[in-house]
C-alpha cells in the first residue's frame, strides 16, 4: 500500500518508529488545535515533555501519517475528552478558511492558491501563522490527483537512489537520470513522478540522508513542475533546507518565492537575508526583483560583478531583468547594454556569448514594448521567435477584439522547461501585454524567449493596422 512518510528532520528514528504504529491507532480521535487555528485529529502517540513535543498520528484517504508539534505551536490537546491548554489563542488565528482537521482538510488543485501575479489582492494578504497552516494543511493532504495517477517506472529503475550514480549514463536505472531525461521534459509524466518520489520515501525510510535529498526533491517537483506553492513548501521544510548549513541552499530562495506567492513578504525576505550571509547565488536577484524589491536585487547584482568580473556579464543581465520586471526600462537597457560590453573571455567565455545574444533578444523586445500594444493590434494569430536555453522558441499570440486570447508554444528545442511554458503564456494573457511579466524562477531562459517572441509578433502586427 502506498504511504506518505512524514519525518522531521533531526528526529528520524522516533518518528519512523511512530509512523510504523499508526495502522494499530485506534479510532477514538484525538485533536490538536494549533495556535493558527489547524486543527489534527487522530491520535497521541508520544507527548515528549523534555522535548516539548506532540505526536500525533492519523488516517487521511486509507494511508498513515505522522506529525510531530512542538509546544510553542499547540493551542490545546483533547484527549479522552479532555482539553488540555498549552497555549492562549491569538487573535489573528483561524484566518485560513475551510475545514482544517486531518480527517478532512480542504483539498485544492495543484498550484493553488494562486500567486500574488496572477490576482491576488496583495502579497500581504496572510499573516505568517495563515501561511504556515496553509502549509501544514495541504503538505498533510494527498493532491486531488493522486489517487488516480498510477505508480509507474521502468521495473530496471534502482529506487535506493545512491548518490553519486555508477556507471555511464543510463536513465532507466539511475533514478537523477530518469528525473532529467524521463520526467522534467514531459509534462504527462510530472505527477507520475510526484508519485514516484511519494513512494521512494517509503522504499527508502531507513535512511536519513536519502529521504532528505527525495523531500528535496518533491519540493522541486511541486515547485518547478506543478506550481503548488504550499506542498512545495511543505517538504522542502520536511528537509530543513531553510536551517544553516542545509546540504540544499540552492532551494531557499524558491522556498522564499513560495512564502511571497502563498501571501507573506515577510517572511520571504527573512529567509533571502539569512540566505544573503552564506551564499552568493544569482537566484537571490531573481527573487529579490520577484518579490517587489528591484533595488535590492541590483545592487546584489552588482556587487557580484565586482567581486567576479569574467562574470560580470551574468550579473549584468540580472540586474537589466530585475529592472524589465519592475518597470524600470531605462535602467534595464542600460543593465543590457553593460551586458554586451563585457569581454567573453576566459574559460567563461561560451557562456558570456550566450549572455551577449540573451542581452540583445532582451534590448530588441524592450524597443517594442511600447508597440506592443494589443489595443492596436487587428485581430489574428501571430507568429515570432526568440532564442531560448537550447535553441528558439517559437509562439502564435492570438488576438480577438483588442484582447490576447492565447499565447500558444508553437514549437521549441527546450529539455528542462519545468512550467515555464505554461505559466509564461498565461501571465501574458492576464496581463494582456508583455510589460511587468517576470519568468519563471526555475526556466529563466525559456520564459525570457517566450516574452520576447510574444513582443515581436505584437509590435510586427501592429505596425500593419
Amino acid at each position: 500500500m502506498m504511504n506518505f512518510v512524514l519525518m522531521r528532520y533531526g528526529r528520524w528514528p522516533v518518528i519512523l518508529f511512530l509512523a510504523s504504529c499508526a495502522w494499530c491507532a485506534p479510532a477514538r480521535a484525538d485533536v490538536i488545535e494549533l495556535l493558527s487555528g489547524a486543527k489534527i485529529e487522530g491520535q497521541v502517540t508520544k507527548i515528549d515533555r523534555e522535548a516539548r513535543e506532540v505526536t500525533v498520528t492519523y488516517t487521511m484517504a486509507g494511508r498513515p501519517f505522522t506529525r510531530v508539534y512542538p509546544y510553542s505551536r499547540i493551542h490545546a490537546v483533547t484527549m479522552n475528552d479532555k482539553k488540555y491548554v498549552l497555549n492562549e489563542m491569538p487573535a489573528d488565528a483561524g484566518g485560513v478558511t475551510g475545514k482544517s482537521s486531518a480527517g478532512a482538510a480542504s483539498k485544492s488543485p495543484a498550484g493553488a492558491p494562486s500567486s500574488p501575479s496572477r490576482g491576488a489582492a496583495s502579497p500581504n494578504r496572510r499573516s505568517a501563522a495563515e501561511v504556515q497552516s496553509l502549509i501544514d494543511q495541504q503538505g498533510a493532504t494527498p493532491p486531488d490527483w493522486f489517487d488516480a495517477t498510477p505508480l509507474n517506472y521502468p521495473p530496471s529503475l534502482d529506487l535506493t537512489w545512491p548518490e553519486p550514480a555508477s556507471g555511464s549514463w543510463n536513465a532507466q536505472r539511475n533514478m537523477g537520470q530518469y528525473i532529467w531525461d524521463v520526467l522534467n521534459p514531459n509534462p504527462g509524466k510530472w505527477k507520475e513522478g510526484t508519485k514516484l518520489l511519494h513512494h521512494l520515501l517509503e522504499v527508502n525510510k531507513d535512511k536519513p540522508e536519502t529521504v532528505q535529498r527525495i523531500m528535496n526533491t518533491m519540493g522541486r517537483f511541486y515547485h518547478n513542475l506543478l506550481e503548488d506553492h504550499a506542498r512545495a513548501a511543505f517538504w522542502w521544510q520536511q528537509a530543513g533546507v531553510h536551517k544553516p548549513h542545509s546540504r540544499f541552499p540552492a532551494s531557499v530562495p524558491l522556498l522564499a518565492e513560495c512564502y511571497y506567492r502563498l501571501g507573506n513578504k515577510p517572511l520571504a525576505v527573512e529567509l533571502l537575508r539569512q540566505l544573503e550571509k552564506t551564499s552568493g547565488q544569482f537566484a537571490l536577484i531573481k527573487v529579490w526583483a520577484d518579490i517587489g524589491e528591484p533595488q535590492r536585487a541590483i545592487d546584489l547584482a552588482e556587487g557580484y560583478a565586482r567581486s567576479a568580473p569574467p562574470l560580470a556579464a551574468m550579473c549584468y543581465m540580472y540586474a537589466g531583468d530585475a529592472c524589465r520586471t519592475n518597470g524600470m526600462y531605462d535602467k534595464a537597457i542600460q543593465y543590457y547594454e553593460k551586458a554586451l560590453k563585457s569581454p567573453a573571455t576566459g574559460q567563461h567565455a561560451k557562456r558570456i556569448e550566450r549572455e551577449h545574444l540573451r542581452a540583445a533578444a532582451s534590448l530588441e523586445a524592450i524597443r517594442l514594448f511600447e508597440m506592443a500594444d494589443v489595443t492596436k493590434v487587428p485581430d489574428g494569430v501571430y507568429e515570432a521567435s526568440s532564442l531560448g536555453y537550447a535553441g528558439p522558441i517559437h509562439v502564435a499570440v492570438t488576438v480577438r477584439g483588442e484582447r490576447i486570447t492565447e499565447v500558444k508554444i508553437t514549437r521549441h528545442e527546450e529539455k528542462q522547461f519545468y512550467s515555464a511554458l505554461n505559466e509564461t503564456t498565461a501571465k501574458i494573457v492576464q496581463k494582456q501585454g508583455v510589460k511587468g511579466v517576470d519568468a519563471t524562477s526555475s526556466a529563466t531562459l525559456t520564459s525570457e524567449a517566450i516574452i520576447n517572441a510574444t513582443a515581436k509578433a505584437l509590435a510586427a502586427a501592429a505596425r500593419t493596422r
